[in-house]
C-alpha cells in the first residue's frame, strides 16, 4: 500500500513544504527507529516528490543575525548623503519584481551570454541605486560571507529606506535566491510605462496577481523622488486634466524639444517625506506622470484616491499590504537561482 501526503521540513535553515510524497508499505518499519532517524528513512523511501522553500521573515535569524541591522545603517548613510537615494532602492526593488519576479535582475550588468535589464528603456538613464547596494552586499558579505542573496537585500533596502524618510513599516520575508540571468525583452514589456491609461495600468498590475488597491496603494511611492522630463513631458505639454499653473512651472525646466533628462519632484509639498501627499496632489490636478493622473481622472480608483488624500493611516496600510505583496512576485527559492558574492555578476 502507498501513502501520500505533505509536511514541512527545516534543512541547513531553509524551510520547505514538501507535497505529493508517496511512501511504499514499508513505511510503517520506521516506527520503531528514534524520532531522530524517522525523517531520514522516511526520505530514503520516497518514491516521487516536490519540494519549494518558503520565505520566512526570520530566515537569517541564525545564519546572518546581524543582516537587518547593516542594511538599516547602509540605507541611513545613503539617505542622509541623499534624500532621493529612498525611492532609488524603492524604485529598483518594483522594477526587479515586475520582472520575472524579486530575483535582483536587474542589478547584472551585461555579459556575453546576455543583455542585462539596465539599458531596457523603462531604466536607461534613470534606474539607480546601484553602488548603495554594492555598499550594503560588501558589508554582508563581511559578516557573513555567501548567505544572503542580492535579491534580499534590495526588499530590505527598499523597507529601509521608506522609514529612514518617515514611512511605514512592514514585514519583509527572506529567503529568496538570486537569478543567473536577465530578461531585457521583459524589462521593455513589464513595466508600466508612465504615458500608460488606467485599464493599462490595471491590467499590469493584474499580471502580478496585484488588484486594484495594491495598485493604487504602490503609486503611492511617487510621493518621494523625482522624474526626468522624458517621461512627463507629454503630461504638462498635451494633457488637459493638469492644472495649468502646475504645469507651466515644471515647463520651466522641461522644454518640449530638449532636456530629457531634467528632473523634477513627483511631490510638490514634500519630496523627500513619505507621506499622503502624493493623492493629494492628484486631487489637485498635479500629478506629475500623465499615469499617476490616470487614478483621478473620472475613473474607478477616484474614491480611494480621495480616501488617501485625507486618511494617510489608511494608505499606510494598504501600501504595507502591498509592498508585502510585491516583494514576494515569482521568487526564487530553495536551490532555484544562486546567492550571487557580486550582485553586477553571476558566481
Amino acid at each position: 500500500m502507498n501513502y501520500k501526503f505533505r509536511f514541512k521540513i527545516q534543512i541547513n535553515n531553509r524551510k520547505y513544504t514538501c507535497t505529493n510524497f508517496i511512501i511504499n508499505h514499508r513505511s510503517s518499519v520506521s516506527m520503531a527507529f528514534s524520532s531522530q532517524l524517522r525523517p531520514l528513512f522516511f526520505c530514503l523511501l520516497v518514491l516521487g516528490f516536490s519540494c519549494h522553500a518558503q520565505l520566512d521573515s526570520s530566515f537569517y535569524s541564525s545564519s546572518c543575525p546581524d543582516l537587518q541591522s547593516i542594511v538599516s545603517s547602509g540605507m541611513q548613510d545613503a539617505v542622509s548623503s541623499e534624500p532621493r537615494m529612498a525611492a532609488s532602492i524603492l524604485r529598483l526593488h518594483f522594477h526587479d519584481c515586475f520582472v520575472n519576479g524579486c530575483d535582483g535582475s536587474n542589478l547584472l550588468d551585461d555579459t556575453a551570454n546576455f543583455t542585462g535589464e539596465k539599458t531596457a528603456a523603462p531604466n536607461k538613464n534613470s534606474l539607480r541605486g546601484f553602488d548603495t547596494i554594492d555598499t550594503i552586499k560588501s558589508s554582508v558579505e563581511a559578516s557573513c560571507n555567501g548567505t544572503v542573496s542580492c535579491a534580499d537585500i534590495v526588499a530590505l533596502a527598499a523597507l529601509e529606506g521608506i522609514k529612514a524618510v518617515n514611512g511605514p513599516t512592514w514585514t519583509v520575508r527572506l529567503g529568496r535566491r538570486d537569478a543567473t540571468t536577465a530578461n531585457f525583452s521583459g524589462a521593455n514589456s513589464d513595466l508600466p510605462p508612465p504615458n500608460a491609461d488606467l485599464s493599462t495600468l490595471i491590467s499590469m498590475f493584474k499580471a502580478k496577481n496585484l488588484d486594484e488597491t495594491d495598485m493604487t496603494a504602490l503609486s503611492g511611492a511617487h510621493t518621494i523622488g523625482k522624474a526626468r522630463c522624458v517621461n512627463f513631458r507629454g503630461h504638462i505639454y498635451n494633457d488637459t486634466n493638469i492644472n495649468s499653473t502646475f504645469a507651466a512651472t515644471r515647463r520651466e525646466n522641461c522644454p518640449f524639444s530638449s532636456g530629457d533628462n531634467n528632473l523634477a519632484p513627483f511631490d510638490v509639498q514634500t519630496e523627500n517625506s513619505f507621506d499622503n501627499d502624493f493623492y493629494q496632489n492628484l486631487v489637485a490636478q498635479k500629478g506629475l506622470l500623465h499615469s499617476d493622473q490616470e487614478l483621478f481622472n473620472g475613473g474607478s480608483q477616484d474614491s480611494l484616491v480621495s480616501t488617501y488624500s485625507s486618511d494617510q493611516a489608511t494608505f499606510f496600510s494598504d501600501f504595507m499590504t502591498a509592498m508585502s505583496k510585491m516583494s514576494e512576485i515569482d521568487v526564487l527559492t530553495g536551490v532555484d537561482g544562486e546567492i550571487r558574492l557580486n550582485c553586477r555578476v553571476v558566481n
